[in-house]
């Protein structure tokens, strides 16, 4: 590659988009509005409702995710005592009971299955009778780890309506796991892998990361092979990236993501995302995403299919975000594991009314929302329907962001096949760690260059 090509190259994991505008952004709110003002206007008739639970029994080397290692004793049964009394204020503040309905719920992380069973089962009283979330007649789609995955735990979700269970898995290569400092045995995934499926709930998402030291075309085809044994309705593909503070930044010397990019571990990590699309499509499996893929003859689970781009969010717990109209919100955000335990040591002491107002945030104006459905809608692989658009917004995405779709379409990341939805090639899908955070606004992205890292 010449010095030229290499200025202009566009490297294709810039930024896992999962949610927008990043954390990262995210500042103070120097009035702290309370609840009740920011949900009042709001639609309250089809949320989301999303409970987040910050430890793990180990921090895996890629993850920079808000969870800590471990927990002190009755640190785990006062993380839940501040949940409920965050619930009992959030509720309070989206008014009248008539009024509200979810659509949707989460238990998510860190490891929900970190909690004991009688834990989790807390969990899910806190969910229905503090938020009167109905989990019985709603998704409910919780993450877990092999080595939290018991009998015991996964009975308490399938009890209380558990549709989908979400197991991080990441290689079932025994070395590859260890390269991404993820100790663990395949003999133990797979023997978690048939609890799951005993329990009968009836989605089962599998998550494997490409791009791992040491993993190569034939080793990602065995874990592919692997997954595909137990038939599950998802499979998430994931990138490997090395993010800053943590465990393989530390390890691992050398430019990571965040630093611009490696050429030849970016063709690497194209070469295997390719090889593991065309092997799931081989295999009866629809491409959702870049890095969703589900059985051709599972029912319809989990966040894609919900409209998260226009529906209200409520996040329970220390990590989690809520998202109106007019703001996004959440508590404060580390990496760092000594940060970390302050900030969930500061929610745990956390009274009533501390719960009442939102402290940290980003507000969300127009041009935002804008952005926003259109990048969340584009990142699927069923694109955004014009007329929808029209619709929300008026007028077309190319009226908004001519200049971002103009680049989108020279790179060949853009079908004309149908003229009634904008839509990504195969390979502009392949690229949606790139194509994502180009649509990010200017001020996002001044926000989170500013932001400190801690």
């Amino acid at each position: 590659m010449t010095t030229a090509e290499a200025a202009t190259r566009v490297g294709p994991y810039q930024h896992y988009v999962y949610a927008y505008p990043h954390k990262t952004a995210y500042r103070r709110l120097p009035d702290r509005p309370s609840l009740a003002s920011l949900w009042a206007a709001e639609p309250k008739d089809a949320l989301s409702l999303y409970l987040h639970i910050p430890f793990c029994e180990v921090r895996c080397g890629f993850c920079n995710l808000f969870t800590r290692i471990g927990a002190p004793d009755g640190l785990t049964g006062a993380y839940l005592d501040a949940l409920e009394r965050q619930a009992t204020a959030v509720r309070g503040a989206l008014g009248e009971s008539d009024d509200v309905r979810f659509a949707t719920a989460a238990f998510g992380g860190g490891t929900p299955t970190f909690l004991t069973a009688a834990e989790l089962d807390r969990l899910c009283d806190i969910a229905e009778h503090r938020m009167g979330a109905d989990l019985r007649a709603v998704p409910l789609s919780v993450e877990a780890s092999p080595a939290t995955a018991t009998a015991d735990r996964l009975a308490v979700l399938a009890g209380r309506g558990a549709t989908r269970l979400s197991l991080g898995v990441q290689s079932f290569v025994d070395t590859e796991a260890r390269a991404a400092v993820r100790p663990q045995r395949r003999a133990d995934v797979e023997a978690a892998l048939a609890r799951i499926r005993d329990t009968v709930i009836p989605v089962l998402n599998i998550d494997l990361i490409y791009g791992i030291d040491g993993q190569d075309e034939r080793t990602w085809r065995q874990s592919l092979d692997a997954a595909l044994a137990w038939r599950p309705e998802e499979l998430y593909l994931y990138p490997l990236y090395v993010r800053p503070l943590t465990g393989l930044d530390r390890r691992r010397p050398g430019p990571g993501a965040d630093a611009g990019g490696d050429p030849a571990w970016d063709e690497q990590r194209l070469r295997l995302y390719r090889a593991g699309r065309d092997h799931l499509l081989a295999h009866g499996y629809t491409q959702q995403s870049m890095r969703m893929f589900r059985r051709a003859d599972a029912p319809p689970q989990g966040a894609d299919d919900y409209a998260c781009q226009t529906d209200g969010m409520i996040g329970l717990g220390c990590g989690a975000r809520s998202y109106t109209s007019g703001l996004h919100y959440s508590f404060d955000y580390a990496v760092d594991m000594h940060q970390i335990r302050g900030i969930i040591d500061d929610y745990v002491s956390t009274g009533p009314a501390g719960f009442a107002r939102a402290e940290v945030g980003h507000p969300m104006d127009a041009h935002e929302a804008r952005r926003r459905h259109l990048l969340q809608s584009l990142l699927q692989a069923e694109g955004l329907r014009l007329d929808d658009y029209r619709a929300r917004f008026g007028g077309t995405p190319a009226d908004d962001f001519g200049p971002e779709l103009e680049r989108f379409a020279d790179r060949g990341w853009l079908t004309d096949a149908d003229p009634a939805v904008l839509r990504l090639t195969p390979e502009g899908l392949a690229h949606s760690d790139a194509v994502g955070p180009e649509l990010f606004s200017p001020a996002v992205r001044a926000a989170m260059a500013a932001y400190e890292r801690k």
